[in-house]
């Protein structure tokens, strides 16, 4: 039995293999969970939320590069471990003047500082000040940071914002799917094997969530927990378990009458045993594959929430929110503040459907 088992896994992993859409879709969200782990190690910002403001060079455009008199405060440092750090970013009391250009004036160092594309202003600092002690150090301040993607309204860095929301979406649709597949398998599996008035509650139940929109539902949950980074996986979870008890059910009334299973109650098997060991492992074909399609809606709810005000809140990054954020752009002179995010999610919402059409055909025994 276990033999046979691995035996289809592997033809299962052989024939999705073969679809090379599908194991497109399944590097971008490897690649997307890595993002997730290790955001702070990847992103050129690494303090908290990503959320180093710059307000003089706001709303500049993919590849701008600006030089910046960079000036540590050792009061608002704090020493994080790097675990922290790599999870939660670092609490840096570092702040970037932006310059076109610095002289040496015995003690001080005289900067133009940039105000916008035509103003500067003459400023001057102590060195020993900046460098605390070490005036040989005063180059070293001198720094020089490249945007990829551009700065946001608030002069943030996009692509470290995109890198760090890249959490947010993995998270809520992790999350989402665990509560969802959870309550859709014990409800689904109940009014399948059991049937009568335990199929008919539980079927009520399905049928009167599924009749109100899935938006509506979401905003309702919301509403009841609050509004925050938790708040929302609860409650898009809680929205898409219906979906995943239908198919369950219907999986579970087909398997039911198999003739291994009326084999198992005649060993005197108890209902719990027959349910977990011997007909779920068999529907978890679809189930992978109605997984993948809920992870993908998961993300659009969030994104949808997020950029309606209710989801993630700021300073915290979220795609949704980004194109909030920035949606203003979109009729002015740089629309790629808002686009970019909005590609992030189409991408890995792409790459979830399009895993899950790979596994349907992997599963399907029939191929």
């Amino acid at each position: 039995m276990r033999q046979q088992h691995f035996s289809f896994r592997a033809q299962t992993w052989q024939r999705l293999k073969k679809n090379k859409l599908a194991m497109a879709g399944l590097c971008i969200i490897v690649l997307a969970f890595l993002m997730a782990c290790f955001g702070y190690l990847l992103a050129p910002d690494n303090t908290v939320f990503a959320d180093l403001q710059t307000v003089e060079i706001q709303a500049k455009k993919p590849g701008y590069t600006q030089q910046f008199l960079k000036i540590t405060d050792n009061n608002k440092t704090t020493r994080d471990g790097w675990l922290s750090a790599m999870f939660k970013g670092k609490h840096s009391g570092d702040r970037f003047v932006p310059i076109t250009g610095y002289s040496i004036a015995g003690a001080d160092i005289v900067i133009d500082r940039y105000i916008d594309e035509d103003t500067t202003v003459k400023q001057s600092f102590n060195i020993a000040a900046i460098t605390h002690g070490h005036p040989e150090e005063i180059t070293q301040h001198i720094i020089r940071k490249k945007y990829w993607l551009g700065t946001d309204a608030f002069g943030r860095d996009i692509l470290s914002r995109l890198i760090i929301g890249t959490r947010v979406s993995i998270a809520v649709g992790l999350i989402a799917v665990l509560i969802s597949l959870t309550l859709g398998i014990l409800l689904g599996a109940l009014a399948g094997y059991y049937r009568g008035w335990v199929d008919e509650a539980i079927m009520w139940l399905v049928n009167v969530t599924w009749s109100i929109p899935t938006l509506l539902l979401v905003f309702a949950f919301t509403m009841a927990l609050g509004k925050g980074f938790w708040q929302i996986f609860i409650a898009v979870g809680l929205t898409l378990w219906v979906s995943v008890a239908r198919l369950v059910r219907g999986q579970v009334m087909a398997l039911k009458e198999q003739e291994y299973v009326q084999a198992a109650r005649a060993l005197g098997f108890s209902n719990g045993r027959i349910i977990l060991r011997h007909i779920l492992p068999n529907i978890l074909g679809p189930l992978m594959v109605i997984a993948a399609g809920n992870f993908a809606t998961a993300i659009i709810v969030e994104a949808g929430l997020s950029f309606l005000g209710i989801g993630v809140q700021p300073p915290q990054p979220s795609w949704g929110l980004m194109i909030k954020e920035n949606y203003n752009f979109v009729i002015t002179h740089n629309p790629m503040l808002a686009l970019i995010p909005g590609f992030a999610i189409m991408l890995l919402v792409l790459a979830f459907n399009l895993l899950g059409n790979g596994l349907r055909d992997a599963v399907d025994v029939r191929q």
